[in-house]
């Protein structure tokens, strides 16, 4: 027997067999993975409906009650896949968080948001899309704000699914105006506000690529292409992370903390404006500290950016959360208040069991599901470095004050998605314009050199045109489906 265990044959044969049954492990965890997520997101779905039907038990309308609970975790789930990569891709692309670290930064101040600053005053009839006199009765604008949440759903559920960031704002707008539609016809649509949404499916992505493009091409003249870079980046880089300072705390007062307090415009810019001039004589000596031995050469330059980078992402976060947690959350609520009091025509505040929910349903959504998007914001889209990043999370803050100054209306998902397109194709460009330079300088230069080959592949042009093509039907296919299953929910329960 000994003499069996110690003859090489047999040795080989163990470590084959062993083999295989490693690989076999490998491919069994590969396999089962999905279905745990689908697995822990049922069973959240699931205790959801419980602990509605626990608060709404003896009631006569609890079983409504129960479903629109499962579907706003369903939809939480959703915006937790999808939209939160706007926010983390950047930094995990630039290589300044890792995903675990990003998912957990997203996961704290996304739910912070929502439970903090969330909630904010909701009308019934989704922000003006639809007259509340033409729905009717309170139970068929009930089955038409149930129609609205699982269309939307589902249409942001399929977009993840091809790698396709889309806004969830949009998608619950279009399934409200698909319900509607249904429910009362075109007339009861607000067309000049459905006009104001299709005029941010241009508005929102121009302007945060054309100001992600404007930061990159500071960065680059004032400090990338000069000859002392360290010496730039000292005086430069305070100032950015200044203005960073100043957006995000105007963007802040204006959009995160409106349930904690009312700030107007002006004064959410002067507050930013103060606290921009602080950080930024806080920094002068930080970043002079940080700069001391670093050699003069770009990869230097992306530790001065990696901080300031990882404190944005978190404040996008939060933003979110107290923004975005409405999209999943807006509609339950609005259910719940119209099967309980019958009153369809009055704004309503979202309790707050319901923003836990919201808040809940992010947070496993994203950890369960966002890694992908995640990956796909922050590097298949074009190549991502610190300095980049920071432009796109910079521009996110500016664009959104820029658009309320200006009363255009404008979609997160949009503007973080158009700073990435912004800052590809401004590298697409900065680099023709150099090959351009060379080859006045050197005109025997070849015509087709490597560095013009890999210009062409500094942005996908198969991801952009996937995303764009999904943003413009995001509302028309929303609404169809909603429409859809409105009529289903309706000779059912007819």
């Amino acid at each position: 027997m000994d003499e069996k265990q110690g003859d090489p044959r047999h040795l080989e044969t163990l470590d084959r067999d062993l083999a295989r049954y490693s690989n076999l492990e490998m491919a069994t965890n590969y396999v089962s993975r999905p279905m745990v997520g689908l697995g822990v997101s049922l069973c959240f779905i699931l205790l959801t409906g419980i602990a509605a039907l626990s608060f709404f038990g003896q009631d006569s309308d609890a079983m409504i009650v129960v479903i629109a609970a499962c579907l706003g975790a369903y939809m939480a789930l959703n915006i937790g896949a999808n939209d939160v990569a706007n926010n983390m891709g950047p930094a995990v692309g630039a290589k300044a968080l890792s995903m675990a670290a990003a998912i957990g930064i997203a996961v704290v101040f996304e739910s912070a948001g929502a439970l903090i600053a969330g909630g904010d005053v909701v009308s019934t009839i989704a922000k003006g899309i639809i007259a509340p006199e033409s729905i009717g009765t309170a139970s068929v604008f009930v089955w038409a704000m149930m129609a609205a949440l699982l269309s939307a759903a589902l249409w942001v559920n399929l977009a993840t699914w091809i790698g396709a960031p889309v806004s969830t704002t949009h998608s619950v707008v279009g399934g409200v105006m698909g319900a509607g539609i249904a429910a009362a016809g075109f007339s009861a649509v607000n067309w000049p506000t459905m006009s104001a949404i299709a005029a941010s499916w241009v508005i929102s992505p121009v302007l945060g690529g054309a100001v992600a493009a404007l930061f990159l091409w500071l960065i680059k003249s004032r400090i990338i292409y000069r000859d002392d870079k360290i010496a730039a980046a000292r005086v430069w880089v305070p100032v950015l992370v200044g203005i960073m300072a100043g957006a995000f705390t105007s963007y802040l007062a204006l959009k995160g903390l409106k349930k904690v307090v009312k700030i107007d415009l002006t004064s959410a810019l002067a507050i930013g404006a103060v606290i921009g001039v602080i950080i930024w004589i806080v920094m002068i000596p930080i970043i002079r500290k940080q700069s001391i031995g670093l050699e003069n050469r770009n990869k230097s330059l992306k530790t001065l950016f990696g901080i300031p980078l990882i404190v944005s992402a978190a404040l996008l976060s939060f933003a979110h959360g107290a923004n975005d947690v409405a999209n999943a959350v807006g509609p339950l609520a609005a259910i719940v208040h119209a099967s309980q009091s019958g009153d369809i025509g009055a704004a309503i505040s979202i309790p707050t069991w319901v923003m836990i929910i919201g808040a809940f349903g992010i947070s496993f959504g994203l950890f369960l599901f966002g890694p992908k998007l995640i990956r796909m914001v922050g590097g298949q889209i074009t190549k991502l470095n610190p300095m980049r990043a920071y432009c796109v999370a910079l521009s996110a803050a500016i664009t959104v004050i820029v658009a309320s100054w200006l009363g255009l209306p404008v979609s997160s998902t949009h503007i973080a998605v158009g700073g990435v397109f912004g800052v590809g194709f401004f590298r697409e460009w900065d680099a023709e314009r150099r090959i351009r330079k060379a080859r006045l300088e050197m005109p025997d230069r070849p015509k087709y050199a490597p560095e013009e080959r890999r210009r062409r592949k500094l942005v996908r042009r198969s991801h952009f045109m996937t995303i764009v093509a999904a943003w413009v039907i995001t509302v028309p296919a929303a609404a169809a489906l909603s429409a859809a299953i409105f009529y289903l929910i309706n000779t059912f329960m007819a």
